[in-house]
């Protein structure tokens, strides 16, 4: 009788695991439609409606870098709670619905032009406050998300997952800007339509986390912590912070995937968003085919996905890093080769087998990152340390961009390439302390 009631509660926790994770997917994937619509290309294009500046809209893209600074204080207030789904509501669903301000604002705007520098203002705030309370939530929901995916299906799953949520972007984003372009009262007045429906996405989302087994953080970490480590949760915030954020660095192996990172993103945001600056400036493609080659990249990452996830599962995280990590670093230098003539003559083909190899490429990349990280971080300090690798790879990313923007300015024609090769060695040196990161299975 006990064997069998032991075995008919495994059975239930299975299924409630599985119900959990397709409940996973689907919040990512209505997640993806919300962040694509109050972020990205749509969110510049608006501001450039309104009559931002480049200033204003480079700020669009480097607030949410800034605000992932305080994703440890986030992971520390979460632990402290005693619900990871109650958390998450309490810092998701604000940072969503903050957004309908900017809805009133684009109604009360009308037709009138006299209130668009108040809403490239109001938009600004909206989006440093939305990303400072996503930035929160961040840390707790990978948490929450690593503790119940097994081990031995996280590369499946999370290739899965990026899978729907990649397909989600590819339709979401040709439709709103169909809507937005093709709206009869304006496209301020088309975005604000759309707007409205990525909030709608984003509410729907969360509803979806009812679904998902929650968890209690204090007493998942008390599985895993000392006596003494127990005594230090009861103390004040100040001190309690101080011993969460110094446990990461405790521990080498954290310490090199942390440099790894912290080169990494730096060295990737140095050249990368400006490759498309080049092909635009100076090979001259159009911009329909700009767009055209982003397509066949993201279709070539979502294709390899799986590949690479199982692939993962095999042989681990570590390895598909390192190899997959010294292609994409000389990447960079594939642009020498267009000043070749041979090249030029067939330009075409040589920028969709690149686009096509890059997108596949960067799939390994951005899955392994992912699942190393949860393979490495200590179960007692999940979140915290999910929080300070968000932080340091958004801070390094933002000095990166921002080094490679102020070359870029007085590069042309053969001073970019400095910067593509100067990323190129960076990305190099990043990979060198991952030879030192050691996997846990």
């Amino acid at each position: 009788m006990i064997i069998e009631t032991y075995l008919e509660e495994k059975k239930e926790l299975k299924v409630s695991v599985r119900t959990s994770l397709r409940a996973s997917s689907i919040d990512g994937s209505l997640s993806t439609v919300f962040s694509n619509i109050t972020g990205g290309v749509l969110l510049s294009s608006f501001l450039i409606d309104l009559g931002a500046n480049p200033f204003e809209i480079g700020m669009a893209a480097s607030l949410p870098m800034l605000a992932s600074l305080l994703q440890p204080l986030g992971a520390l207030l979460s632990n402290r709670s005693r619900s990871r789904h109650d958390y998450g509501i309490w810092t998701f669903l604000p940072s969503r619905l903050l957004w309908l301000v900017l809805l009133v604002g684009i109604i009360l705007r009308g037709t009138s032009t006299d209130f668009s520098r108040e809403l490239v203002y109001l938009t600004l705030t909206l989006v440093i406050i939305s990303n400072i309370l996503a930035a929160m939530g961040s840390a707790s929901w990978m948490s929450w998300l690593a503790a119940l995916v097994p081990a031995k299906l996280r590369g499946r799953y999370y290739s899965v997952r990026s899978i729907v949520s990649n397909i989600t972007g590819l339709l979401c984003l040709p439709i709103a800007s169909f809507m937005i372009t093709n709206w009869q009262g304006g496209s301020i007045t088309g975005y604000g339509l759309v707007l409205s429906m990525g909030i709608l996405a984003g509410v729907a989302s969360l509803t979806c986390q009812h679904l998902m087994i929650d968890i209690n953080p204090q007493k998942y970490q008390a599985k895993y912590q000392t006596e003494s480590e127990k005594e230090h949760a009861q103390t004040n915030l100040f001190n309690n912070l101080s011993n969460n954020l110094i446990a990461p660095f405790q521990d080498r192996n954290l310490i090199f995937f942390l440099i790894y990172i912290a080169i990494w993103g730096f060295a990737i945001n140095l050249s990368t968003p400006f490759f498309n600056l080049y092909m635009l400036e100076n090979l001259g493609v159009d911009i329909t085919w700009v767009t055209l080659f982003s397509s066949l990249s993201s279709g070539a990452n979502m294709l390899m996905l799986l590949v690479w996830g199982r692939l993962s599962d095999r042989i681990g995280n570590r390895p598909l890093l390192i190899f997959v990590g010294i292609a994409i670093a000389i990447t960079p230098l594939f642009w020498l080769l267009t000043g070749i003539s041979q090249v030029r003559e067939q330009l075409w083909l040589y920028l969709i087998i690149f686009h096509l190899f890059l997108g596949g490429t960067w799939a390994a990349i951005d899955l392994g990152t992912n699942n190393i990280q949860i393979g490495i971080a200590p179960i007692k300090h999940h979140a915290t340390f999910f929080a300070i690798v968000s932080a340091i790879a958004g801070v390094s990313s933002a000095l990166g961009t921002t080094l490679g923007g102020t070359l870029a300015q007085y590069a042309h024609y053969e001073g970019i390439f400095g910067v593509f090769f100067l990323s190129a060695i960076l990305r190099l040196v990043a990979i060198i302390p991952l030879l030192f990161v050691h996997e846990n299975y």
